[in-house]
């Protein structure tokens, strides 16, 4: 058979079977030569270089091999930044709660400074009120306080009394305190059974708690 011949018959068998139309044998021969390469260098079998029995992987499997470690190193960066980011804000929580403490501090410090500043500044008004007070008491104990010098003084009394929280104490009969009296004279006597106030020399005034002077009294001691 002559090759035109033979050419002409593989022409009629390439025919698509499913449309029909004619396949370029020029094509059909570079395909078979291209297939005829590969078994050679596979000796033969396709499926050689996978290993018997072993399917090819498929191409989404190997990209998420190649892929598997980034998503992991990315969610240990998260990790580590979320951590550090909860130690900046435990750190923070301890500065702000240090600073409110030194701040109550200070305002605590402060209002106890300016109590006792206006403490002293009573006291000090007070004490030098003091002979005025004891002048208007004496007048008093000896019946001098009237008419328009008794309105004065009592007002003068009153005033720092509602305004300062003056308060006079010395009185006879009750017994004697060191904390509260100063004896100036002491007497023996058998009508008392403990150290007792005989005699008010100088009432004694306090503010509030604060003795400002002490009242200076004639003690009587058990004989």
């Amino acid at each position: 058979m002559s090759d035109d011949q033979s050419r002409d018959d593989r022409d009629e068998s390439t025919e698509d079977s499913a449309s029909g139309a004619p396949v370029d044998p020029a094509l059909a021969d570079a395909v078979e030569s291209a297939f005829e390469d590969v078994r050679s260098e596979l000796g033969g079998d396709p499926q050689a270089e996978l290993g018997e029995g072993e399917p090819a992987p498929a191409a989404g499997e190997a990209a998420d091999a190649e892929s598997d470690g980034e998503p992991l190193s990315e969610l240990e960066q998260a990790k580590a930044e979320a951590a550090q980011a909860q130690d900046d804000l435990a750190r923070s929580r301890a500065d702000l709660y240090n600073l409110q403490q030194e701040y109550q501090g200070f305002v605590r410090r402060s209002r106890e400074g300016a109590a006792g500043h206006r403490a002293a500044g009573q006291a000090s008004v007070v004490e030098a009120l003091i002979p005025v007070l004891d002048e208007i008491e004496l007048a008093r104990q000896h019946g001098d306080l009237t008419g328009t010098f008794e309105t004065t003084a009592t007002k003068l009394e009153t005033l720092l009394a509602d305004k300062f929280g003056l308060e006079r104490f010395g009185e006879v009969g009750e017994a004697f305190d060191p904390q509260l009296h100063e004896a100036l004279m002491a007497v023996e006597s058998s009508e008392v059974t403990e150290p007792t106030v005989a005699m008010v020399l100088q009432p004694g005034y306090k503010l509030g708690e604060k003795v400002v002077r002490a009242a200076r009294v004639q003690v009587s001691n058990p004989a």
